[in-house]
């Protein structure tokens, strides 16, 4: 398996930059880059290409509402010359708060807009001229513009005409979809005990209808990451906040998706009440709810004996990419030992 991490949130990017360069001297393959309601993630992954040599660096993710797909394609097109080709095109949906709610866009139609975008992506990249009849008209016809516009096609020779295109998917027809169209698949939190019972039947009906061409849907998976035993319960704190946070706060009752996925894990008690919890302003309660079994299962915290026996789980269920989110006062040193494992 291949080693990824993901560049820290913060308002230092060039320290957290100069850290993944120490990472990738200890072995890192891939750096995920976040784009949320905080700094764009492509200023970020641009400085990274200039200060790196050999890791990938992928969008973790952009939120397809928020560029025109065209302008992603030339985006991860330009990334991709910068880094020599090392750019990864990571998208997803978001959610509504933040697409509605700090970006003003409405939050609709979030698979068949990931299919059209991949399809103009590959098209772009092929320096095809690109049309496109669906939710994004290109041109635009006639009677909703002025009529001048005309298919064109990429000034630019591209590097690569086929960037990797890797997707977060969480729902059954999304994840689907992922297993038909992309490179890769990104999935939120994967327990490779419970991976074919809550996605086998989604990912298989995908690869039905998956082009050989695209070869296999790489995968990524793993957790917050600590080997040393003085590191264990800040770690294991820490995964608690962050998981509270995303099955409790990320979305409306109803409308989270995280939430839905916990639950069909096998969680569904717990998936109510940490949310009730977390919507309630209990946070501290709503991160000590998360049960005992999911931290275990969804991390990788504990003796090296523990964490080689998950990674061991990790790539029976299919896991290429090894990711960690590494916790401990030498994160080169346990990347370098983890590497060894993967």
């Amino acid at each position: 398996m291949l080693l990824s991490t993901q560049l820290q949130y913060g308002d230092d990017p060039v320290q957290n930059a100069e850290q993944v360069v120490a990472m990738e001297a200890a072995g890192l393959d891939v750096v995920w880059v976040a784009e949320a309601y905080s700094f764009d993630a492509v200023s970020l992954m641009g400085y990274l290409a200039a200060r790196t040599e050999r890791v990938q660096i992928g969008s973790g993710i952009l939120p397809i509402y928020t560029r025109t797909p065209t302008l992603t394609a030339m985006t991860a097109a330009g990334l991709d010359a910068l880094s020599g080709g090392r750019a990864i095109l990571g998208l997803g949906a978001s959610g509504p708060q933040v697409i509605e709610g700090f970006h003003g866009v409405p939050y609709d139609k979030p698979i068949a807009r990931t299919r059209e975008i991949i399809q103009i992506c590959r098209k772009v990249w092929r320096r095809e001229r690109v049309t496109n009849e669906g939710i994004y008209p290109i041109p635009v016809p006639e009677g909703r513009g002025t009529g001048l516009g005309k298919p064109l096609k990429l000034i630019n020779h591209p590097r690569r005409a086929d960037i990797p295109i890797w997707v977060a998917s969480l729902g059954v027809k999304n994840v689907e979809m992922t297993a038909e169209l992309a490179d890769g698949w990104l999935p939120h939190v994967l327990m490779p005990e419970n991976m074919r019972a809550v996605f086998g039947p989604a990912l298989d009906a995908g690869f039905a209808k998956r082009s050989p061409e695209l070869g296999p849907l790489q995968i990524t998976g793993g957790g917050i990451l600590a080997l040393d035993e003085e590191m264990f319960e800040p770690a294991r704190q820490l995964a608690r906040a962050m998981y509270a946070l995303y099955i409790g706060g990320m979305g409306a009752r109803g409308r989270n998706f995280y939430n839905t996925v916990f639950a069909r894990q096998g969680y569904a008690d717990e998936a109510k009440l940490v949310q009730d919890l977390y919507l309630d302003g209990k946070k501290e309660e709503a991160a000590a709810a998360l049960p005992e079994d999911f931290i275990d299962r969804a991390t990788l915290i504990g003796p090296a004996g523990h964490v080689q026996e998950r990674i061991a789980a990790l790539r029976e269920a299919g896991v290429t990419h090894l990711h960690v989110n590494p916790v401990g006062n030498d994160v080169p040193k346990l990347l370098s030992q983890v590497k060894e494992w993967a």
